[in-house]
C-alpha cells in the first residue's frame, strides 16, 4: 500500500491505539506493524478471527496472557555452546508455564470457531519444559540450592566454610593488640578472599599475604596466615559450584535449542492470539464491527466514523467535554463511481474524505472499523491520496492545498481496484483554469474506472454528475439558520458555499447582497435551477435506499443472531450429552476434579436416583452433585 497514503490518513495512529489493547509485548509487537494487504482471502481471515472471538467473548473471557512474556530472543539464542543467563530461564519458564492457561482456554472454542482454532493449534503445552527449568530456576532468576544434589552438597560445603572462616576472623577482630594496627577494624575482601586493611607503618606485624596496596599506599590488604586455608577452599568450592551451575544451565539451554522450532511456533501463535484479542478490545472500546468483504468492488459505509475523531472526543469527555462525532453514510462502486462532494469550509468534507480512506485501510489490515453492521468493504490494489500536507485530523486542523505532482502520480496508478481521494480539486490557481483542469481529471479517473471521492469548492464540477452515468454529486449539509455546519454527508445534493446567504444572516447590507446575487453568473444560476428541480426525487430515492439497506442490514443481524442462537444450543446440547456419558460411566476408584472445593478426589460411589456422588477428597468421604464434578485428565 501507498506509504504516503498511509502517513496522509494516520494509519500509523491507529496502530498505536490498538497497541494499547494487547496483553503482553507479542502482541503489542505485532499491532505496530500491521498493514493493510490486498489478498481477498488473508483479510476474510483476519475478520473471521475476531468475529469468531467477538462471539466467544459475549460468554466467555478473553484469552488469559497473565505471565506471557517475548521470549523469543532469548530462544533462537539459545544454541549450545551458549548457556541461557538465570534471568532468561526464569522468564521462559514463567511463559512456559503460562501458556497452559491458554491451551486450556483454546479447549473451550466452539467447533464454528475454525479460524480461531487454527491459530490454537500452533500453542503447545511446555509444562513439562517450565517444570523442568523451575526445578534448577528460582522465580527470581536465582539458582536454587535444590537444583541437584552436588549443588546442594557444594553449597553446604561452602556455608559451612565460609562460617569458619567466619570465626577466624571474628576471634583476630577480638584481638586489642591485633586492631590496633589496623586502619579500621573490619574485614574486607579481594579477589573473593577476606583480608584485614593493615596500616602500612606497621607491615609484617600480621603473619600472612599481602594481596595488595590502596592507592595511596597507607593501607596494605593482608590475608592472615590462619585464613589462607579456608580462603582457598572457599574459592575450590566456588569454582565446583559455577562448574555444576554451568552444566545445569547447559542441559536447560540445550532443551530449549531442541524444542527450538515449536517454540517458536508457540510464541508467533500466541502472538496472533494476542493482536486478535487486541481487536476485540479496541471493538468494544470504539464500537467496532467486521465489516462484509465485498467482491463486486462495492462500498457501503452506514454510520460510520472516523477512529481517530472517537478518540478526541472520548479524550473531551474524560475532561468533561462534550464532542460529538457524527456518523455519515457513504456508497461507491454500485451506482456510481466518483462522488463529487461540496459544500463550504470546516463543513467535513476533508474528514468524511479521511474516513473512507482509513477505513479501507483498517478492513484491509484486518481491523474492525468504525460502522454499523451490514457495513461493505471491497478490496482495493491501492489507496491514492491527495491531501494538504499540514492537515491532521489529531490537531483539529483544516487546511487546504493541491499538489499536482501528486495528482500526477495518481493518475500514473488510477485504474480498477484503485480508490482514489482528492481534496479540494482545482484549488491553489485560477478558479476558470482551476474548474478546467478539475473536470478533465474527473473524466480521467472516470474513463479509468477506478473508484474516486473528491472534494471542492468549484461549483462547475457539480455538472459532471449530471453529464456522467457513473458519476454523483454529494454534500456536508448546512443549517442555514445557525451558520454551523451539520457535518451530515448528502448523497445525491449538490453543495453550496453558501457565502452570500452567510454574509446576509451576518447582516451585509441588502443592496450589497442584491449586488453580488447580480453578478453571480447566469449560467450558475441556471445550473442552480436545475440542480434544485431534481434534488426532491432524489432525497425520495435516496431515503428509500437508505430504507431498504437498514432493513437488509437487520434482517441480516436477525439471521445472524438466530443462526448463532442454533449454534449455541448445539454446542450446549453436545455438551451436555458428553457429561451425561461421562457421569453415567464413573465407577468407584475413578479420579475426579471436584469444582466446588477445586481439588482431586476419588469416587467412592454414585447415587444417580440422587444426582450425587460419595467422593473421597484427602482424608474425607463427602457427596457432592455430580454437576460439580469432573472427570480428572487423563495423563
Amino acid at each position: 500500500m501507498d506509504p504516503h497514503t498511509l502517513d496522509k490518513l494516520e494509519f500509523e495512529a491507529v496502530r498505536t491505539i490498538l497497541a494499547q489493547f494487547a496483553s503482553c509485548a507479542l502482541g503489542r509487537t505485532m499491532a505496530v506493524k500491521i498493514k493493510p494487504v490486498s489478498r481477498r482471502d488473508l483479510i476474510e481471515q483476519w475478520h473471521r478471527q475476531v468475529h469468531d472471538l467477538i462471539e466467544m467473548a459475549a460468554d466467555r473471557d478473553l484469552p488469559p496472557f497473565g505471565g506471557v512474556h517475548d521470549i523469543r530472543d532469548a530462544i533462537r539464542t539459545a544454541v549450545p555452546p551458549h548457556c541461557l543467563e538465570p534471568n532468561d530461564l526464569a522468564v521462559v519458564a514463567e511463559t512456559l508455564a503460562a501458556t497452559h492457561a491458554v491451551v486450556a482456554w483454546a479447549g473451550g472454542l466452539l467447533p464454528s470457531a475454525e479460524h480461531l482454532r487454527a491459530v490454537c493449534e500452533s500453542i503447545g503445552d511446555f509444562r513439562i519444559l517450565a517444570d523442568a527449568i523451575r526445578q534448577v530456576i528460582g522465580p527470581t532468576g536465582e539458582v536454587r540450592d535444590d537444583a541437584s544434589p552436588r549443588l546442594r552438597r557444594i553449597r553446604a560445603e561452602i556455608s559451612g566454610a565460609r562460617i569458619s572462616i567466619g570465626h577466624v576472623f571474628d576471634r583476630l577482630l577480638r584481638d586489642r593488640n591485633l586492631t590496633r594496627l589496623l586502619r579500621y577494624p573490619q574485614a574486607t575482601f579481594h579477589d573473593d578472599r577476606l583480608v584485614l586493611p593493615l596500616a602500612a607503618e606497621h607491615r609484617g606485624r600480621i603473619p600472612g599475604i599481602v594481596h595488595r596496596s590502596s592507592d595511596s599506599g597507607a593501607t596494605l590488604f593482608v590475608e592472615p596466615a590462619a585464613a589462607v586455608e579456608l580462603n582457598n577452599r572457599i574459592i575450590s568450592l566456588k569454582h565446583d559450584e559455577n562448574t555444576e551451575i554451568g552444566r545445569l544451565l547447559s542441559h536447560l539451554t540445550h532443551q530449549i535449542f531442541l524444542n527450538r522450532e515449536q517454540l517458536l511456533g508457540t510464541m508467533e501463535a500466541l502472538a496472533v492470539l494476542d493482536l486478535i484479542t487486541a481487536k476485540v478490545r479496541f471493538a468494544r472500546a470504539y464500537k467496532l464491527v467486521c465489516p462484509v468483504i465485498s467482491a463486486d468492488g462495492r462500498l457501503l459505509l452506514r454510520q460510520v466514523r472516523h477512529p481517530l475523531l472517537m478518540r478526541l472526543a472520548q479524550e473531551a469527555a474524560q475532561r468533561g467535554e462534550n464532542r460529538e462525532v457524527v456518523p455519515i453514510d457513504v456508497r461507491l462502486g454500485e451506482d456510481f463511481d466518483l462522488l463529487v462532494i461540496t459544500g463550504p469550509n470546516t463543513g467535513g468534507k476533508t474528514v468524511a474524505l479521511k474516513t473512507v480512506g482509513l477505513i479501507a485501510l483498517m478492513a484491509q489490515a484486518g481491523l474492525p472499523i468504525p460502522a454499523a453492521a451490514g457495513s461493505t468493504v471491497p478490496v482495493y490494489a491501492e489507496v491514492l491520496i491527495d491531501v494538504g500536507d499540514e492537515q491532521s485530523l489529531q490537531q483539529s486542523l483544516s487546511t487546504f492545498s493541491a499538489h499536482l505532482s501528486r495528482l500526477l502520480m495518481i493518475l500514473k496508478q488510477a485504474g480498477p481496484a484503485t480508490l482514489v481521494l482528492i481534496d479540494e480539486l482545482g484549488a491553489g490557481t485560477d478558479p476558470d483554469e482551476g474548474a478546467a483542469i478539475g473536470q478533465a481529471i474527473v473524466e480521467e479517473l472516470l474513463h479509468r474506472r477506478c473508484s474516486a471521492m473528491v472534494t471542492t469548492h468549484l461549483g462547475v464540477l457539480k455538472s459532471v454528475a449530471y453529464r456522467e452515468a457513473r458519476a454523483e454529486n454529494a454534500c456536508v449539509d448546512f443549517d442555514v439558520k445557525t451558520l454551523e455546519p451539520t457535518y451530515r454527508l448528502l448523497i445525491g445534493e449538490p453543495g453550496s458555499s453558501n457565502a452570500i446567504n452567510i454574509a446576509s444572516r451576518l447582516g451585509l447590507p441588502p443592496r450589497v447582497i442584491e449586488s453580488a446575487r447580480r453578478y453571480l453568473s447566469e449560467s450558475g444560476q441556471q445550473l442552480d435551477r436545475a440542480i434544485r428541480g431534481t434534488l426532491q426525487s432524489r432525497r425520495q430515492a435516496e431515503q428509500a435506499r437508505t430504507d431498504a439497506e437498514s432493513a437488509k442490514a437487520q434482517a441480516i443481524q436477525d439471521i445472524e443472531a438466530a443462526r448463532r442462537e442454533r449454534e449455541t444450543l448445539r454446542q450446549q446440547r453436545t455438551e451436555f450429552d458428553r457429561w451425561v456419558q461421562r457421569i453415567t460411566s464413573l465407577r468407584p476408584g475413578d479420579r475426579v476434579h471436584v469444582r466446588r472445593f477445586d481439588r482431586p478426589g476419588t469416587i467412592v460411589r454414585v447415587l444417580l436416583h440422587k444426582q450425587l456422588a460419595v467422593v473421597n477428597v484427602g482424608s474425607m468421604e463427602l457427596e457432592v452433585p455430580l454437576r460439580e464434578i469432573l472427570l480428572a485428565p487423563t495423563a
